[in-house]
């Protein structure tokens, strides 16, 4: 079943046009990964989801994308209730300047105005178990965020999202950053976190895509070429451009 779907999807910059009449549908409770070259367009849809676009001058957009069957690029659209349940996860860790514990109840203060301290310390525990941090971090609470490991940051970061429970995870490069030990122990996290969730991952890691996405599209010049399941995609692409950029002669 959709969770996500695009109908005539165009983005301008000013008058640049970055996406191209896209059309696609995004499982539920399932990992999608967006793969192309730099620049063609991807990150650019991955923020179309949560109207992170918006924040940029000159932006226009026409077409639908449908969550959960509402069109969300309405004006009538509620961003803070829409990025709630699509939350996003960036190239490099973003932790606030506060402890472990603050920064995954940050966004439950603001969004649930929840104070009372068994619910948070209820919240801060199942989300770092559900990120495969809570043995780690459990007598860490009260420590900086800043001061943890690149791969404990963007754990952390995903827990964080994870505490206001959203139905979406967006994922923009998110193990760009990272070693290969800790690129593959997010990777198995990715894993386990579809269980609940919808991922969708923006990634130039092409062997990343392979291995831990069910679904992908290649981008092209703000088209997107090809969208299909991931092992027959890589195997038997259907269109000469996916087949150029997965086997290295695009370019």
């Amino acid at each position: 079943m959709g969770k996500i779907t695009t109908k005539n999807l165009n983005l301008w910059y000013g008058a640049f046009q970055a996406i191209k009449n896209i059309n696609s549908t995004f499982a539920e409770k399932n990992i999608t990964a967006i793969i192309g070259p730099s620049g063609c367009g991807k990150s650019t849809l991955l923020r179309v989801f949560n109207r992170m676009n918006d924040l940029i001058d000159g932006v226009r957009m026409t077409g639908e994308v449908l969550f959960d069957k509402e069109n969300i690029l309405e004006e009538a659209a509620d961003l803070v209730v829409l990025r709630k349940k699509i939350g996003m996860v960036f190239q490099r860790p973003n932790p606030f300047p506060l402890s472990v514990y603050e920064n995954i109840v940050f966004g439950q203060r603001i969004h649930a105005d929840i104070n009372k301290r068994s619910v948070l310390d209820e919240i801060v525990e199942n989300s770092l178990k559900s990120v495969l941090l809570w043995d780690e971090l459990k007598d860490k609470l009260k420590q900086s965020a800043l001061r943890l490991s690149l791969e404990q940051k963007q754990r952390l970061c995903i827990a964080r999202l994870i505490a206001v429970k959203p139905d979406v995870l967006l994922m923009d490069e998110p193990c760009s950053t990272l070693d290969p030990q800790a690129t593959a122990r997010v990777e198995e996290l990715m894993r386990e976190l579809k269980n609940n969730y919808t991922i969708i991952i923006v990634t130039h890691n092409m062997q990343q895509a392979a291995r831990v996405s069910d679904d992908t599209g290649f981008m092209l010049l703000g088209e997107l070429i090809e969208f299909g399941k991931t092992e027959r995609l890589f195997t038997t692409p259907q269109d000469k451009r996916t087949e150029d950029y997965i086997t290295g002669r695009y370019g």
